[in-house]
């Protein structure tokens, strides 16, 4: 327990050194974490560990986590909507790196076809860690850069399903021997068994994540005690990694299709922001452990080798991608920097290299070198993006901006509007009028509730409904409030809503807040807070119902839908009004009659006046 408590202490006191270090450089977190694995690694300082595998093995449930919830964003319905972008962009990187690394092991390295294959596998693969860590950073969700390289990482991670399927057809063994340390219902099994296991155990994930965890998560749900919940989700994420590790496969992969599996699961959001806070801080301390492995020993003793293969497959990859950006006709910079971000080697490398050297596809030396290689690779990866972002894009003329300059947008097309985010917050009466009444009209939006019952049945209508608790920012952060047009706060209780509205307020001031008040005394403190698009809850229904009653009395329906609506405008006003003087009840009261009495005059003036005027224009007509 001490050396663990002491690795641990060592771990991240690495981190809070290095990392701000890093930060303050421009160099970016990631770069700072692997600096700081470099430095306390075994061969280096040796504060920790005395083989880097096993780091790696302590350390992998970051990528656990982090994979766990790429899988859960993989909409299948959003994926068939992309297709064209991420299997075009996807499967040309792919086909083109495999093939040219395939060709260079096996002709230059005099590689066996089934262990260059497998190296031309490893190098394909980029690191989906790194990649969206910098994307964040930097801010290029929204560049050509940061959206391809998105759809190129979703189709790697998606074909590593295939890929470790192949992998065992191509063992010359017929028998699976365990190296790893932890029993597997494959030893000693033909290698080919291999295959169907992994179908047999993805199959299971989706059973037991269609038929057992929906209803789980539901019954949880209702319990209302978000710890509970956030055990029911590591346990999840634990549960499928054990699965696949008993299968003798990585369980970032079991992660993976987990989160596919449950990607359209109505608790999804919920679970995003239970996971988020310990991906976060694990995955910091994976890329640690990325550092701490690599061999300076196998570095120092064969120096050109490793940098001719870090450099090579890496210059391999980054020409591929270079020539896919100029077929999309990307633009320089953007070309640039999409060859350079996807360049490295990834963290599956350490999934494919386990998995080859357990069936003997790779032997030790190749897996020593690969290892060294594979963290090399994403070492030097932060310092190109540095060094193309202050050197060589200013030095070869290319333009500095993320974005490049478009005309605006033709806002006289009214389908634009279609295309505003909504975000409605609470699905209870009022949230479900709103709702109902904008999907009627081809309005999209996207509801969060806390009750999986409501939740369950609303989907079941065809609603786009999550269930969680939009007082969580991570849950907010999770369905992009920050890029939302509108929220529309309709929770209860009131102090919910309240809540709700600062949060939004203090972390998402770009965004319009669209309130629902229980009564006029939220309506007050709503309004004296700053806030203007402030609507009561009961308030157009009682209008509604006061304009039939006028009706039953003897008004003609014009009268009394024109009555309601000046009532409404001018009540609106008063509210605004009487919200500065609520504190002094003396003040509150004389100012109410004054209001209640003009607004009463001059409801009674408009309607003099066009009883007036309705008899002017009959005595004209005859």
């Amino acid at each position: 327990m001490s050396d663990f408590l002491l690795q641990a202490f060592v771990f991240l006191f690495s981190a809070v050194i290095c990392v701000p270090i890093s930060k303050k450089l421009g160099m970016g977190s990631v770069l700072g974490y692997l600096l700081a694995g470099i430095l306390i690694g075994p061969f280096v300082l040796g504060f920790v560990g005395k083989d880097g595998a096993d780091i790696m093995h302590a350390t992998e449930f970051g990528v656990v986590m982090m994979l766990f919830l790429v899988g859960l964003e993989l909409d299948p319905r959003e994926f068939w909507k992309m297709k064209s972008q991420i299997i075009g962009l996807g499967g040309l990187q792919i086909l083109g790196t495999t093939f040219i690394t395939t060709i260079v092991a096996l002709f230059i390295l005099d590689l066996s076809f089934a262990t260059s294959l497998t190296i031309g596998f490893i190098v394909t693969m980029s690191s989906t860690a790194i990649i969206l860590q910098t994307i964040s950073e930097r801010g290029l969700t929204k560049t050509s850069a940061g959206k391809s390289s998105f759809s190129v990482l979703l189709f790697q991670d998606i074909m590593v399903i295939p890929i470790l399927a192949i992998i065992p057809l191509l063992a010359a063994t017929n028998k699976i021997e365990t190296t790893t340390g932890h029993q597997t219902i494959l030893d000693g099994s033909p290698v080919f068994t291999k295959t169907l296991v992994i179908i047999g155990a993805i199959g299971l994930i989706y059973f037991c994540g269609n038929f057992i965890v929906n209803p789980l998560f539901k019954s949880i749900g209702r319990l209302q005690v978000r710890e509970i919940f956030t055990a029911s989700a590591l346990m999840l994420v634990i549960g499928v990694s054990l699965l696949m590790q008993f299968v003798g496969l990585s369980p970032a992969l079991g992660a993976f299709i987990g989160g596919v599996v449950l990607a359209n699961n109505p608790f999804k959001h919920q679970l995003e922001s239970d996971i988020e806070p310990f991906k976060a801080l694990l995955l910091g301390v994976f890329f640690v452990a990325v550092g701490s492995t690599i061999n300076f020993g196998i570095i120092i003793g064969q120096p050109l080798k490793i940098a001719g293969l870090v450099f090579g497959f890496m210059f391999i990859k980054a020409s591929v991608l270079f020539i896919i950006g100029k077929l999309k006709k990307f633009s320089r910079d953007q070309n640039f920097l999409f060859a350079i971000l996807l360049s490295q080697i990834g963290e599956f490398a350490f999934v494919i290299l386990a998995l080859s050297k357990n069936i003997k596809i790779i032997n030790q030396e190749w897996y020593d070198l690969l290892l060294a290689t594979t963290a090399l690779s994403m070492v030097i990866t932060p310092i190109l993006l540095l060094l193309n972002e202050k050197w060589i894009s200013p030095y070869l003329g290319l333009t500095t901006n993320s974005i490049p300059d478009k005309p605006y947008d033709d806002l006289s097309d009214s389908s634009i509007t279609a295309r505003k985010k909504i975000i409605i917050a609470g699905f209870g009466d009022f949230g479900n009028t709103i709702g109902r009444l904008l999907q009627a009209n081809g309005v999209p939006t996207l509801i969060l509730d806390n009750d999986p019952i409501r939740v369950e049945n609303l989907r079941k209508l065809g609603f786009n409904v999550y269930y969680g608790d939009a007082t969580q920012i991570n849950i907010l952060k999770s369905v992009d409030a920050d890029d939302a047009d509108y929220i529309i706060a309709a929770m209860d209780p009131p102090e919910l809503n309240q809540q709700l509205v600062a949060i939004m307020r203090k972390h998402f001031p770009k965004t319009e807040i669209i309130v629902r008040a229980k009564n006029r005394h939220y309506a007050y403190e709503y309004l004296r807070d700053g806030l203007t698009e402030v609507y009561r809850e009961a308030f157009f229904s009682a209008v509604y119902v006061g304009g039939v009653m006028l009706e039953k009395v003897g008004f003609t329906h014009e009268e009394a839908s024109v009555q309601s609506e000046l009532f409404i405008k001018s009540d609106r006003e008063s509210l605004r009004k009487l919200s500065q003087h609520t504190h002094n009840l003396e003040d509150y009261f004389n100012l109410s009659r004054m209001e209640f009495q003009e607004q009463s005059e001059m409801l009674k003036r408009n309607l003099k006046e066009r009883k007036e005027k309705d008899k002017s224009n009959d005595k004209e007509s005859y």
